[in-house]
């Protein structure tokens, strides 16, 4: 994550998580969920990598599921932590280091920060964060190129670019991708890539 972005989200974390905390993810996590191991939910150990508010992984905590979560905002990881009631970790990407240590890692609207050149590398870290069969979620925004948008820098991804990125991935197949309109109100016309991707 660039400083400027960084700064953003430091600057307006109540009002990002306010504007973000209760919107309806029921059918991103439906693609999701049954795509995770075949066990009791206590344990299934997911990941949300990138919490922002902490709205997913309170979701799948109240679902049964053992939750981690991470973000490189400390006013976020303050009010995730809140939320959660649990610690969370401050943390880039690129300073993961867990190794088999998932079932299911889930990247909703987060790697977008991370640099073009970057994301090979952070896509080997989530690869080795997750175990054997474990389930990778991650979504971009719809497009190609990396752009500065409201202080914000994003890296825009298609199906091309994604295949691009997971290429040095050996471990990572493909399960689904899928286009989907936001879920935020308002926000019908922009675009997200979802894809799932399989450890194994």
């Amino acid at each position: 994550m660039s400083e400027i972005t960084l700064a953003y989200y430091s600057q307006h974390a109540e009002e990002f998580a306010s504007s973000t905390l209760n919107v309806d993810m029921q059918p991103l996590y439906q693609m999701f969920l049954p795509e995770l191991p075949l066990r009791e939910k206590s344990q299934i150990h997911i990941l949300d990598a990138g919490c922002g508010s902490g709205r997913d992984a309170l979701a799948f905590k109240r679902l049964g599921y053992e939750v981690s979560a991470m973000d490189a905002c400390e006013k976020l990881v303050k009010i995730a932590a809140t939320q959660l009631g649990q610690p969370v970790r401050q943390q880039y990407f690129e300073e993961i280091q867990d190794i088999a240590t998932f079932d299911g890692i889930w990247a909703c609207a987060s790697l977008l920060h991370v640099a073009e050149k970057d994301l090979p590398n952070v896509f080997m870290k989530l690869q080795e964060a997750l175990k054997l069969d474990g389930v990778l979620y991650v979504s971009f925004k719809y497009g190609a190129g990396e752009r500065v948008h409201n202080g914000r820098r994003f890296t825009d991804l298609n199906e091309t670019g994604l295949s691009n990125v997971i290429a040095a991935c050996s471990d990572l197949n493909v399960i689904k991708q899928w286009v989907t309109e936001d879920r935020r109100p308002n926000r019908d016309n922009e675009l997200w890539l979802n894809a799932l991707l399989r450890k194994g």
